[in-house]
């Protein structure tokens, strides 16, 4: 099986064969790792002064960056980030993904961005969002479904081009005590629009990954409740306990992640070992998991922790045969 099809094989709650599938939502490393500025980080502010072919350059180095780093730290997937400056439109998205298909003959799984539900605000937001809940909540709800509207007939642009696999939805619902909203608030203002983005992706079929940090467990079920195949990152810092998640959960959708960041940084190497360990022992039973930190390889993280978290999962992430 190519890495994709075993990437899919664990979204469907099987088990694929050999080794778990492994990937990272986000590798900033590239520098200390391959000597190389990630894409996010490249300004890209003569981008409209660009030739054609000046721009179709930058897309091929963009592309082989993500195509280095998934053969390098054998991931199974690749998540797609535009760079900013390149604009809303999805021409670029797509063009960009043709050359990574083209190049890798679908290889790996390609996913991107492509959450429209209400997030943690910012801290210059959070107290205007709380007023307009309070004094006009039908206008934040029309204002969600719009949200949504505007997702899917972009996805289903992307759709007709043939070349993505599914969606990383990536809007934060928790801090590590709780989510951000109460459940029954989460259940008014987030659920049922996260349940139609989500359909609306998997009538189109695509897959869908729902990532957020933070303690997810007084909303898990919510989440579970609009069917997507997998959660994504299963935070330690949050208190998630993938052997209970597992537990309660885990035959009715794919888990990633768990392997706690904070250790990458604080903990010593016995720690990472411990916590990379834990995950794969907890997750792996009966397939439907998919290896990963808790979040992502963020920029100032060790690389060699991240290597270390690597060869414990060489060395024990493996089904028998």
């Amino acid at each position: 099986m190519t890495p994709r099809e075993k990437f899919i094989c664990a979204l469907e709650g099987k088990q694929p064969p050999g080794r778990v599938p492994h990937f990272e939502l986000v590798f900033f490393l590239t520098m200390e790792a391959m000597g190389r500025v990630h894409p996010q980080h490249r300004s890209f502010g003569q981008w409209n002064q660009m030739s054609d072919a000046e721009r179709e350059a930058q897309r091929r180095d963009i592309a082989d960056v993500y195509i280095s780093i998934a053969r390098k730290y054998e991931h199974s997937a690749i998540f797609f980030q535009q760079p900013a400056k390149w604009g809303d439109e999805p021409d670029e998205t797509i063009r960009t993904l043709e050359i990574i298909r083209e190049t890798t003959s679908r290889e790996y799984f390609t996913m991107i961005h492509g959450d429209a539900t209400y997030e943690i605000p910012s801290g210059d937001g959070m107290m205007a969002f709380v007023e307009e809940i309070a004094d006009h909540p039908q206008k934040l709800k029309d204002r969600a479904a719009k949200k949504v509207d505007d997702a899917l007939a972009k996805a289903e642009i992307i759709r007709k081009a043939g070349v993505l696999d599914g969606f990383a939805l990536c809007s934060d619902y928790c801090f590590n005590y709780g989510p951000f909203l109460s459940p029954t608030m989460f259940d008014e203002f987030v659920t049922p629009y996260l349940a139609r983005l989500i359909a609306g992706y998997r009538e189109m079929g695509y897959y869908v990954i729902k990532h957020t940090d933070g303690n997810i467990m007084p909303i898990l079920d919510s989440l579970v409740s609009t069917n997507p195949h997998a959660l994504h990152s299963l935070d330690p810092q949050g208190s998630i306990d993938i052997a209970e998640v597992k537990r309660l959960v885990g035959d009715k959708i794919c888990l990633i992640g768990n392997v706690n960041c904070s250790l990458m940084d604080t903990g010593s190497d016995d720690d990472v070992i411990a916590s990379t360990r834990y995950a794969l022992q907890n997750g792996m039973p009966g397939g439907g998991y998919i290896f990963s930190t808790s979040n992502c390889v963020y920029t100032g993280m060790d690389l060699k922790r991240y290597e270390l978290m690597l060869d414990v999962w060489r060395a024990e992430g493996n089904y028998s045969q």
